[in-house]
């Protein structure tokens, strides 16, 4: 493991304040794709090292857990990413867990056993507000905790109920670090210019009552209407959104030429809607995208393949709304009806971050021309024109700041009514398509030995001896040797992972060895883990694994 790590100035800032802060709780809000992660790991190996301890991390996905796991362990820090309060005591070589909001609500008991003096990071904390039992949940789990990082990606408000742990003004949650988009593309080579080729259309549908309407994007509607005209453009029985489709795919074919690799997302509006699209996109172009969406368990493993390879196309419903890392998404196609600006904020993080070596780079999220939408791509592109434009590169053509936001006022957020789902899709045709060539500056960063952008890391937090309330052992328990691993990890994954791998395989010898033997499978498995000093597989260490391993290959070659 490195000795040192490299941050960007806004994680040697946030570290320095985050060091230097009093109290229990600390909020830092920077723009998708700035390395939040990057810095909430930082911040916990000087926190552990200066005072052992647990460290927990909540994230909003369970894709995210494996995420911050293999994130960790590039630091020396090893989390359980598919904690369970059913595995019963954390091994000791584990510094921790990552666990989801939705999790928190139903283990919150367990969790602050092990949460009691622990470092936790709450990440995109604003989710905890989503359910009341969450942020309830959150208060009786980690009110116990030594220190608590919150982080988000985008500034929130507290509309409905506020978050425990943040500190609010006026209903607004004030953050202890603030690094914006602005700031953060002045930097350069942090995060990326994002352009926002938007289409109007003439769109026409039967709302439930039966009533027949007809709207472009530029027409003044309600509410509901105006869901409905939305609805309507991305509906896969319109034409509108195949000629979307198709000016995105070809942006995409020709950014591909300077980054062969480079991916496109589109995100969907349901899980219908996004297996529609897939097959929208092989028919007209041959290309057969990724499909990952809540209900396939194997959501995870596609998105992470996705994010690894080459493959041309992603089609997600909510699965990469936010915090999910895939560098090399260039282009987007924003096909889902939610309008809220926080969730477009989120979508637009997953293109903005930056790969070095490629030099100019802009990334594309194609929209509808809806007056909501567009407004937030506005407030987005305002920051992007002012930076650009004060480097000397081209500011974005098509109206101006005051032209978006004064454009259908009768529009009021949010949400449509429930006779929604009863309207009939007529026509919808693309019109008046905006598209933007971007660019993007490409200038040069601090130079790589600036001494001020170096972090020691130092030793590692201590695993051996390690104790949680929740461990039921002390340090004289912990057989010699536990948390150090005879064979280390592959280096793709993390040790959990590499835990997991090795579970697998003892499963296998313990079925072979049932087989051969007659025996039961309690009685096997109870005989390798008196073999191997073990109470329960998913409490061992890896080399209590590996070494249960070798027991039963041994035990089987005597049979």
């Amino acid at each position: 493991m490195p000795s040192t790590i490299r941050l960007r100035p806004w994680q040697r800032a946030a570290l320095d304040r985050f060091a230097a802060a009093g109290g229990s709780d600390f909020l830092a809000v920077a723009t998708p794709g700035a390395g939040k992660t990057t810095f909430a790991l930082a911040a916990a190996r000087q926190v552990l090292a200066a005072a052992p301890g647990r460290l927990v991390v909540v994230v909003p996905t369970a894709h995210l857990r494996v995420q911050w796991a293999r994130a960790a362990r590039e630091l020396d820090l090893h989390l359980d990413g598919s904690w369970s309060p059913a595995h019963g005591p954390l091994p000791p070589d584990m510094h921790g867990v990552v666990t989801t909001y939705q999790q928190v609500a139903t283990a919150a008991r367990a969790l602050s056993r092990i949460a009691r003096g622990a470092f936790v990071v709450l990440d995109e904390v604003h989710h905890a507000g989503e359910e009341r039992a969450w942020g309830e949940a959150l208060q009786t789990a980690f009110c116990s905790a030594r220190r608590r990082l919150s982080l988000s990606g985008t500034p929130f408000r507290s509309d409905t109920r506020s978050i425990p742990f943040v500190r609010y003004e006026y209903e607004e949650a004030r953050p202890d670090f603030e690094y914006g988009y602005g700031e953060a593309l002045a930097e350069r080579r942090v995060v990326r210019p994002v352009y926002f080729p938007r289409t109007n259309g003439h769109m026409e549908w039967a709302s439930a009552d039966g009533q027949v309407h007809a709207a472009s994007f530029d027409d003044a509607l309600a509410t509901t209407r105006a869901n409905e005209r939305l609805r309507t453009a991305l509906s896969l029985e319109g034409k509108w959104l195949p000629e979307v489709l198709a000016a995105a795919h070809g942006r995409l074919r020709d950014v591909r030429r300077s980054q062969p690799d480079a991916g496109g997302l589109v995100i969907a509006t349901d899980q219908e809607h996004a297996r529609g699209i897939a097959k929208l996109l092989e028919r007209s172009f041959g290309t057969v995208p990724v499909v990952a969406t809540s209900d396939d368990p194997d959501a995870s493993r596609r998105i992470a393949e996705f994010a690894s390879g080459s493959r041309e196309w992603l089609v997600a419903v909510r699965m990469v709304s936010e915090g999910v890392d895939i560098p090399r998404l260039r282009v987007g196609v924003y096909a889902t009806t939610t309008t809220t600006e926080l969730f477009f904020r989120q979508a637009v993080g997953r293109f903005v971050r930056w790969t070095a070596g490629i030099g100019r780079q802009a990334a594309y999220l194609f929209i509808p021309d809806d007056p909501r939408l567009r407004a937030c791509g506005e407030r987005i592109a305002e920051a992007r024109r002012h930076v650009l434009s004060r480097a000397g590169g081209r500011p974005e053509e098509g109206g101006s700041p005051a032209a978006f936001r004064d454009a259908a006022p009768g529009i009021v957020e949010p949400e449509e009514s429930g006779q929604l789902s009863m309207f009939t899709v007529i026509s919808a045709v693309a019109t008046g398509a905006v598209d933007h060539d971007g660019g993007g500056a490409d200038e040069p960063v601090l130079p790589d030995d600036d001494p001020a952008l170096l972090l020691e890391l130092g030793q590692p937090p201590p695993l051996a001896g390690m104790r949680s309330p929740l461990d039921g052992h002390s340090g004289e328990g912990v057989p010699p040797g536990a948390g150090i691993t005879s064979a280390a990890p592959t280096p793709a994954i993390s040790r959990a992972e590499h835990k997991a791998q090795l579970r697998l395989a003892n499963s296998a010898i313990a079925r072979a060895l049932v087989r051969r033997t007659g025996w039961s499978h309690a009685k096997v498995n109870a005989e390798l883990n008196r073999l191997s000093g073990l109470a329960r597989v998913t409490e061992a260490t890896l080399e209590q694994l590996e070494s249960r391993l070798r027991h039963g290959e041994r035990w089987l070659a005597r049979t």
